[in-house]
């Protein structure tokens, strides 16, 4: 089934985001993307006996043939603010990418060799017997006095780095992962990101009371500026397999953006107004009354 996605408008760059409830119809535990693949390659003919996806094109286009045992259906995906969801016992495969096209894959489960079936034979006899599990989410729960000024992190510079993803290599396309295992950051709640953004374009000058992230340039190239209240640092992000992880507490900004270039952002938290400080100001004063 294809989703609509939020779509927000900005001359300086688009923005499209999902988190966990009814949009995804489950909770995020696993995050991927597919890059670097050869015109003409097919993905992933496989299907899960649990697991439901989410599948996005952040950058060109491919597409996504569906199969539930009795009629193939072909989904053409070129849009970054639409996603096609894919329930359990749903043979899948993604063929016809186009040049520099990146496919991000959002998991109800992290990885578990036991839930695929890579055999299409197996799953055809599967199919008519499996029932369809039913995915189940969890509320988000909203609590205001987690983002007001007491609660603020203050977090140095030296909290932040640039963190080396696991980069599965294969000649029809490599693929990269953050799922919520143990070792990871946080769980992801949410994701977001960045397209269609003006050479000369500045984007996120904001800081988390509490929200953590990890910034990854799946396409192309930008600059990350962080900033403490004490001092900066700048981060150059351009390969799809380095993720920047970004304390709560710190202030960041995105600029010096390439053609072409798609940022994708993993949060720990769903998307709250109040966990926001917009004004540089006012996360000095912040700062500087913690220190």
């Amino acid at each position: 089934m294809i989703v609509e996605l939020p779509k927000i408008f900005d001359p300086r760059g688009n923005l499209s985001f999902i988190q966990n409830g009814p949009l995804t119809g489950f909770d995020i535990q696993r995050c991927y993307w597919i890059y670097d693949v050869p015109g003409g390659e097919v993905r992933h003919g496989h299907a899960f006996k649990t697991q439901t996806e989410l599948i996005v094109a952040l950058a060109g286009s491919f597409d996504v043939v569906l199969d539930d045992g009795n009629c193939p259906v072909r989904h053409h995906l070129s849009r970054s603010y639409y996603g096609l969801r894919v329930p359990p016992m749903t043979w899948r495969s993604i063929d016809n990418f186009s040049t520099c096209s990146v496919a991000m894959v959002l998991s109800s489960t992290v990885y578990d060799k036991n839930d695929y079936i890579e055999d299409y034979d197996e799953f055809k006899a599967l199919v008519k017997t499996a029932p369809r599990p039913i995915p189940v989410v969890s509320p988000s729960v909203h609590d205001p006095s987690r983002y007001d000024g007491s609660s603020h992190r203050v977090s140095n510079l030296d909290n932040c780095g640039i963190i080396d993803l696991p980069r599965h290599r294969h000649p029809n396309g490599s693929l990269s992962v953050v799922e919520n295992v143990a070792g990871t950051p946080f769980d992801i709640k949410r994701v977001f990101y960045l397209y269609d953004v003006p050479g000369d374009s500045e984007r996120g000058g904001h800081s988390h009371h509490v929200a953590r992230e990890l910034i990854i340039a799946v396409s192309g190239s930008f600059d990350v500026t962080l900033d403490d209240g004490k001092c900066r640092r700048v981060y150059s992000l351009n390969r799809p397999y380095k993720a920047l992880y970004v304390e709560a507490g710190v202030w960041r900004s995105l600029d010096n953006f390439s053609s072409g270039s798609v940022s994708l952002v993993l949060t720990s938290e769903p998307f709250d107004e109040a966990d926001y400080v917009r004004d540089y100001d006012r996360f000095k004063q912040l700062t500087s009354c913690k220190q």
